[in-house]
Order: C-alpha cells, then structure tokens, then sequence
C-alpha cells in the first residue's frame, strides 16, 4: 500500500483501498486531493473548476461512496450530466470504486430502453448517474423520488448551459429535499452556473486547481477511418511499419482485450491482455513483463490500464474509440514523455465520427487523418528491417558454426539462390502479398453522399443565401464549406452540404440552441419526401417531448435521412477519397 500513502491519509476504508489498488492508482490528482478531504471532513456544498481529464469522477464519487450506507432502499445520490456518454462513464467508474460495498449505481438516459430503466429503479437504487431528460421523464413518472436524497453532484455544469439544460437542472432541484450536499463541477464557471449555486446552496466553497495542458506538443496524434471489421488487420499494419513498436492498445470491452490479444498472440507478437477479471498478482506479473519489454504490445481497458506509469511508450492505440475527451486525455498522455516522441492512433466508424469531433474539439487536439499502409508498404518496411538485421549481424561477423555450413552451400550452389532459399525459409509467407488481407474500403466515413440540414435561422434574422453561408463558416471554422441548394424561410433556413462536412457542423453547433431548439438538426422528410418545415409546424416530427427524444438524446441513435439523390444510407466509394 505504499504507493497508495496519500490515499490512506485522506482516512478512506479498506473496501475503496483495495477498490483503488486493483485499479491500479497511485497517488490522487490535484483535483482529488482537494476534493476528497473537504468533502469527508465537513458538511459544505463545493464548487469545482477543473478541465477534463484531472480525475473529477474520483474525487466526488470516492467520498459519495464513503459516506452513504449500504441497503437505504432510496436513491442516495443523483448525479447529473450532460451526455449518455458520459453517464454511462461515470456509473462504470462508481461501480469500480465501490469494492465490496453493496450499493446499486445505475446509468439512465434518453435511448435506453424505459422498461428497464423503470425495472432497475423499482428493485432499489443508491446511486442515479443520468442525463437531464430523462431523469425529469422519471420524476414525472414517479418511479424516481429525490425528496431524500443526500448528494446532488453536477457535472460539466458549463456543458449542461452550452446544451440549454438549465432550467431543466432547476426543475430537478426543485424535486429534491432541502437536507443534501450538493457539488458542482466545471470546466468554466459562467454567471448562470454560479447564480444557480447561490440560490440552491446554503455555504458553499469554491475549489480550483491550475489548468495544464492536456496533450503534448511531442505526441503526434492521427485517427484513421476504418470499419469494425477491418480494425485488427489495420492494427497490425501500424505494427508492422514501426522499426520497434511498444505500446498500449485500448478497448472497450474485457472480452475485446483477450480476443485481440488472442489473435495478436497468434500472428506472432509478444502481446497480452490486461483486465479487470485479473488477480492483483496477474496484473503485476504481466505488468513486469511490459516494463522489461518482455511484451511489446499490452491490451487493456480503460479502467485496467489506471495507473500504468511507462514511460517509454511508443504508440498508444485506441483500437475502440474513447467514450468521452477525458478517456482520450488519459489515453494518450501515456505516451510522447520524457523528451520522446510519441504517437496516439485513433481508429474511428462512420458512425462514430461525430464523437471524433466532440473529443478533438474538447481537448483542443492536434488530431489529423491519416492513410493506412498499403500491403506493398508493409511488405517493403518488413523487407527493410531485415536487411538491417542482417547488415547488424554482419557488423559483428561471429557466425560459429553457421560460416561452416555456408562455404558448404557455396561450393554448390551460387550466392544469390543459397541467401534466397534461406530467406524464403525464414520468412516464408511474410513477403507475399496473398497472406494480407484487404481492408474493405466500404465502411468508412461518407464523402461523397450529401445531408440536408435545418439552421434555426431566416428573413426575419436578416438571413441571405451568402449570409447564410458565411455564418456557417465562421463557427465551424471550415473555409472550404461545400453549400448548395440554400433556401430562406422566414424563421428558418436549409443548406445541403456534404455528408462529412454535415457530420462535422452537427457537432460543433450540437450546443448551441435558440430556446429550447437545436440550431442545426438534420432535416426531417416529410409528406412522401418533402422536408420543409412550413411555418407554425415546425416542431413537428423533431422528438420534443420528454421521452426517448429529449433534448439530450436528441439526435443519437435516430440516424440521418437518406442521402440527398440515393435510397439508402450507405456509404460508398473509395477509402480515403
């Protein structure tokens, strides 16, 4: 437990010591530090100004599980956030920390089957970890009372005002009893989030810590676009290019990481999996063996991988795309250290590119698409290295016996069949192009079909095709913005403009909203094709009531329409075009 002296000083049980070492932490961050004592030792509501990825989650979800008792049959705490995303983060990372304490910590949020959410809450619930929407469909439902609860935690509370949340979280408060602590945590702090902490805290103190920065000038970042299907072929593409390759591959899934480290295994690396289902002893066994680079190559899940401190990684892959910037700053910040470049691969979907964005635009990352190797790439940079090893072996020139065996060969065959009959013996199918399997081109992101987009915008704002235009490429930044077929409505406007860009401008103006709007939404179809909205009917169709649909859900899991002049939603066309 001596790498864990600062966490035992902040006076934490046995079950959350243990919880922590088998995560693999080491010491708090600064935001813990601070947190987590104020919160055990007194009874003072906390404001927290941290930027993703300083370990915000710990520090208010350790002391919440210190402090509530097991079996209460009421929810306890509430935990608001802005994203599914990161609801589900969050309730994985309490579930993790909580050891052996009997407490129930669920996610719920718009998308997920209601059924069951209402199934989960009926059987008792300690912790409730969800986005604004549906909890206010559960207090209306009744299947969620807050009228006892202890702990009222928000989270990314600025992100909660970008997204237009606020009186939503008003109305959640407002459904809770007088006798709680609350916490507030964000990466700014502007005038409605403190006005509301005002009003619904009695004492409150205000907690920082100094901003850092989040990546590292001596990390080169990339994300490649690739399908599902053809992400370990490409992963082992990546290895195959580097001279020596010792890094870290995320996944999402315990089972991801024995099933690639299986087949990595296989293929002839020196790989191993790293789990949660594995004893402490496992985990520093394999841990060893990483460190002496006695494995090259450690798959591991986000929350396996906490802790792991090395500092002389080459690459870090996210083979599954992180959930949130704060996993991809973890991630990452593992490798370009000490002085030493470093390179952060992201493999991404088409349908998750609109994540990419969030998580690049969030963490003010330098990530720039890449091309995958060619087959013919591969095969010449193995080439490459062989003929290096064998100059090396040369250079040394003790060949013992083997210098025997070759004036044998050479008084009967000439030079150049004898090196390639060995060569062809050595590396038997590694030079030849059948053994490689072709990456399908036919699932990556869509260049070439195009989207239809609504902007809350027309007449009456002053707005004109160029304006219209201009507008658009200011906020999104996208000098070369591809517009076409712009029509101008009294209140509202649409812009075809291509599938990529329209991935692209969704996530950027995902937060900007006028009232309780989105300010650009893919546009519906409606009547046998048609998807102009005619004024006073524009509400229609766009999933604004408080179900499945809610403003936080809003257009995850409902897919676009069809591309503009094609049936389906198929991407076509050749990757990387």
């Amino acid at each position: 437990m001596e790498k864990l002296a600062k966490f035992a000083a902040l006076g934490l049980s046995e079950s959350t010591m243990n919880a922590l070492k088998k995560k693999g932490f080491e010491e708090p961050t600064p935001i813990q530090e601070k947190i987590i004592p104020l919160f055990m030792g007194g009874d003072l509501d906390i404001v927290g100004q941290a930027q993703t990825g300083t370990g915000k989650t710990a520090a208010f979800g350790i002391p919440i599980i210190e402090k509530i008792p097991e079996k209460s049959k009421t929810v306890q705490a509430i935990i608001l956030t802005p994203t599914r995303e990161l609801a589900i983060q969050i309730s994985e990372e309490l579930n993790s920390l909580k050891g052996d304490k009997n407490l129930h910590i669920i996610p719920i949020y718009g998308g997920q089957s209601m059924s069951r959410q209402l199934q989960l809450l009926k059987s008792g619930v300690d912790i409730v970890v969800g986005t604004p929407g549906r909890v206010i469909d559960h207090i209306n439902r009744k299947s969620l009372v807050l009228d006892k609860i202890s702990y009222f935690v928000l989270d990314e509370a600025d992100e909660m005002l970008n997204m237009g949340f606020v009186e939503d979280v008003k109305e959640i408060l407002n459904a809770t009893g007088p006798n709680k602590r609350m916490l507030f945590f964000s990466a700014t702090m502007p005038k409605p989030i403190l006005g509301i902490a005002k009003k619904h805290m009695r004492n409150y103190e205000f907690v920082a810590v100094d901003k850092e920065e989040v990546t590292t000038e001596l990390t080169e970042q990339i994300y490649f676009e690739v399908g599902e299907n053809n992400k370990f072929e490409a992963l082992c593409r990546i290895i195959d290019m580097e001279e020596e390759f010792y890094g870290l591959v995320f996944c999402r899934t315990k089972n991801d990481t024995s099933q690639i480290a299986q087949k990595l295994g296989d293929r002839g690396y020196a790989a191993d999996a790293l789990n949660g289902d594995m004893t402490q002893q496992e985990r520093e066994r394999i841990l060893r063996k990483f460190r002496k680079q006695k494995l090259s190559i450690l798959v591991a899940t986000d929350v396996a991988a906490r802790g792991i401190d090395i500092m002389d990684l080459t690459h870090v892959i996210n083979y599954s795309i992180p959930q949130d910037p704060e996993s991809y700053v973890h991630r990452i910040g593992r490798t370009g250290r000490a002085g030493k470049q470093g390179t952060a691969i992201t493999f991404v979907t088409h349908k998750e590119y609109r994540r990419l964005t969030y998580i690049k635009k969030t963490s003010n990352s330098s990530m720039k698409k890449g091309q995958l190797p060619g087959i013919e790439d591969v095969i010449n940079a193995r080439k490459g290295r062989v003929k290096t090893e064998l100059e090396s072996i040369m250079d040394e020139g003790e060949y013992g016996d083997f210098l025997t065996m070759s004036e044998t060969l050479l008084g009967e065959y000439p030079p150049e069949e004898i090196l390639a009959a060995l060569l062809k013996y050595t590396f038997k199918d590694t030079f030849d192009k059948s053994s490689y399997s072709e990456i399908n081109s036919n699932s990556y992101v869509d260049r070439k079909g195009t989207a239809r987009l609504f902007v809350a915008m027309g007449k009456a704002d002053d707005m004109t095709p160029q304006k219209l235009c201009d507008f658009i490429k200011q906020e999104a930044g996208e000098g070369d913005l591809n517009t076409k077929d712009i029509e101008i409505f009294p209140h509202f406007s649409f812009v075809t403009v291509p599938f990529a860009q329209a991935e692209v401008l969704l996530e950027i103006f995902k937060n900007k909203r006028r009232g309780k709007k989105p300010f650009v939404e893919i546009a519906q179809k409606r009547n046998g094709g048609d998807n102009k909205r005619r004024e006073g009917g524009r509400g229609e169709g766009r999933g604004e009531g408080r179900g499945e649909g809610r403003g936080d859900n809003r257009r995850e899991g409902r897919g676009y329409s069809k591309r503009e002049g094609r049936g389906d939603n198929k991407p076509r066309g050749k990757f990387g075009k």
